[in-house]
């Protein structure tokens, strides 16, 4: 029921307020200020000789009339009553309809019924009711002196017809009707009046006489409108009132670039008055003076005076200034916005570039060395992919190097997650090959090969696209203010649930690679590349860790430039770091000019190619390598021979007491380094004829 009756004066006042939209157009802008000068007048009891000369004093702008729609009716029907049955010998009935008909009406403060010689214009009777107080009883019939009987009306009362005026010529003093509506008579300007002390509009019907003679009548009431206000702000739906009058609306003083219009209605204030309302500075300005809130009086006043070149007040009190870049509310032109240090970003950004370009180089200086030893034996593919990720990695500080917005941010989740998640599995990937093949109890050596890892690899990805894919489209990433230390904003990418869950989930895969990394910690390889790409690991892991910790506890509430002083130490201890120990040593060899050879020093402890980092890197996927398989054959039929002749030994000198070791031999002192060197290689027995030995 509540919101029936809220929709129903809703849509009142926008009948009231749109109903003299036309009509307001051709109001002029001089007429407007000449009634708000008359209004002023009235209100300040400022009322000179008004009120000794004149009476009343009507306003040159119209107002709405449908708000009073029931009253002109009935004052059309008693007019039309009048007219059917004459006003020659029915005082009784003028008495009675002006009673019972015109001032029941609530609007209504008095009405009137005069009667006239058609001819002389002489003035036969006058019935006038007034209301005068209801607690005093309602309506009471009262006596205007002025119209005495025998006496014509003067145009001293706006409700009373012009002499030269004639149902089809309208006096001046009379407004306009509404389009498309017929009325029988017509409204007055709206007018104050000194009798009454109050503004009131009259609604004025003539009574021809059924023909040339006989008496002419002529009804009018009078309208109190002194409970409608005079709101000079700007029309707004919600605070839109039924005691609206839209012609003054927009006829503030404000200065409407800087300052706001608020309509106020204080207390024991006439409703009818000039300057009702506040100026408050728009947001993103403030003033040095009353906080911003400007008396609408005082504007008024400020305006009149720069009209008249006496005073600058109006532009220089009360206009408000800017607000720093940035500000939403301020009280001086204090900044709001964090300043952003852009010669030292860009330095921070060139090196982040600078670093893409040399792992594009990197992998190139790598694809063209891919059949060497140190190359092949790590598998190019997965050095490739692991080189793409860093890329991707290193991107990330050139997403977060402008102010940020939600484009930035959409770069900066993918590069991010994307980047750490190709890196990290092409890594995962090498590792868990060597785990298996380190593990393996079998005598069957198990082969895993490139493409078996990739198609692991491939769903760990897929997973990854469709994660950022799905968060990107449904809850797009945006920018969010945040405040640093100092109260100063600045833009940064929003965190939510979406990032705490893939936080959680890249945290158990780094738990998970840990984990592999650990199981192979005593695990041999060519070249060391299985515990290098451990240390690698390890080190993305304690970086992510610690870079979390920093933001969290250290710097929570840190400036832009530091948060991308911390992107740029994360990327370099994570990514930089990841290239060193993974690329630095093969790169080294190469240069040197060692990268066909083989790691002796694995070799020696049993380390063949076929255990190379995974056991992988030298198995070709698609036909059998005859030289590499001689070349691993050669290796077990020498680790046998050297393994059966030293049990030969063994076993001869433990049989044979009285023989002393052979210095330099097997059996060396306890305080000599134990090396153990193979008997057929240091006596040449592998060089000897089978039927030598």
């Amino acid at each position: 029921m509540e919101w029936r009756l809220f929709a129903r004066s809703l849509m009142a006042a926008l009948i009231c307020c749109t109903a003299l939209s036309g009509v307001k157009g051709l109001v002029k802008k001089e007429d407007i200020e000449s009634s708000l000068g008359i209004i002023h007048e009235v209100s300040t009891k400022s009322l000179g000789s008004l009120c000794v000369t004149e009476q009343f004093r009507s306003l040159t702008v119209p107002i709405d009339t449908l708000r009073f729609e029931s009253a002109r009716q009935k004052a059309d029907l008693a007019a039309t009553l009048l007219q059917d049955l004459g006003v020659a010998h029915h005082n009784g009935l003028q008495d009675a309809i002006s009673k019972n008909i015109l001032v029941s009406d609530q609007s209504v403060l008095s009405a009137r019924v005069l009667a006239m010689n058609a001819t002389t214009g002489t003035l036969i009777n006058c019935a006038w009711w007034q209301k005068q107080g209801l607690e005093m009883g309602g309506p009471k019939k009262v006596t205007e002196t002025v119209l005495e009987v025998g006496h014509r009306p003067t145009t001293d009362y706006p409700w009373y017809e012009d002499a030269d005026s004639s149902p089809g010529l309208r006096s001046p003093k009379f407004i306009e009707s509404p389009p498309n509506v017929s009325y029988r008579g017509w409204w007055t300007y709206p007018y104050y009046s000194c009798s009454a002390r109050r503004w009131l509009m009259s609604y004025s019907v003539p009574i021809p006489p059924p023909g040339r003679r006989g008496l002419k009548g002529f009804l009018s009431l009078d309208v109190d409108i002194s409970h409608l206000e005079v709101n000079q702000c700007e029309v707004r739906l919600h605070e839109t009132s039924s005691k609206c009058m839209t012609v003054f609306h927009g006829s503030h003083k404000c200065h409407n670039s800087t300052t706001e219009c608020i309509f106020k209605s204080p207390l024991h204030v006439p409703t009818w008055s000039r300057g009702r309302y506040q100026c408050h500075c728009r947001k993103g300005y403030y003033s040095p003076h009353e906080n911003g809130i400007f008396n609408g009086s005082l504007v008024e006043v400020a305006w009149e005076e720069h009209l008249e070149n006496s005073s600058d007040s109006w532009q220089s009190i009360f206009q408000c200034l800017r607000c720093a870049p940035g500000c939403h509310f301020c009280t001086d032109p204090s900044p709001c916005l964090a300043t952003y240090h852009w010669p030292f970003r860009i330095t921070l950004l060139t090196v982040s570039v600078s670093c893409v370009f040399s792992t594009v180089v990197l992998n190139c200086y790598m694809f063209k060395y891919r059949k060497l030893k140190v190359f092949k034996v790590a598998s190019p593919i997965f050095l490739s992919i692991t080189l793409l990720g860093c890329a991707t990695m290193y991107l990330e500080m050139a997403a977060i190097f402008p102010v940020l917005d939600m484009y930035s941010c959409i770069a900066t989740k993918w590069s991010r997650h994307l980047g750490f998640c190709v890196t990290y599995t092409a890594l995962l990937m090498k590792t868990w090959r060597v785990s298996l093949t380190y593990r393996v109890k079998s005598a069957h050596k198990v082969k895993l090969t490139d493409k078996q890892l990739l198609q692991w690899m491939v769903p760990i990805l897929l997973v990854m696209l469709i994660y950022l894919g799905t968060w990107t489209l449904s809850d797009t990433p945006t920018a969010e203010e945040i405040v640093d230390h100092e109260g100063l904003r600045f833009k940064q990418c929003a965190y939510n649930w979406w990032d705490h869950s893939l936080a959680i989930g890249e945290v158990l895969f780094l738990a998970w690679g840990v984990r592999v990394c650990y199981n192979v910690r005593n695990a041999e390889s060519l070249y060391n590349e299985a515990r290098l790409i451990s240390y690698a690991i390890y080190n993305i892991a304690l970086v992510n860790i610690m870079m979390i910790a920093f933001h969290l506890f250290i710097f929570p509430r840190a400036g832009p430039d530091i948060k991308y002083f911390l992107g740029f130490v994360r990327t370099q201890l994570s990514t930089t770091t990841t290239i060193v120990l993974v690329f630095g040593p093969k790169v080294i060899r190469v240069l040197r000019g060692q990268g066909d050879q083989w790691d002796n020093r694995a070799r020696s402890r049993g380390v063949t190619a076929s255990f190379s980092l995974n056991g992988i890197g030298l198995v070709s996927e698609e036909t059998p390598d005859l030289y590499q398989e001689n070349e691993e054959l050669k290796e077990e039929i020498q680790k046998l021979a050297a393994q059966i002749e030293f049990m030969k030994i063994v076993h001869m000198e433990m049989n044979n007491r009285h023989i002393k070791p052979k210095v330099g031999g097997y059996f060396t002192s306890l305080n000599a380094p134990m090396v153990v060197h193979s008997p057929l290689t240091k006596q040449g027995i592998l060089n000897k004829p089978p039927e030598e030995l």
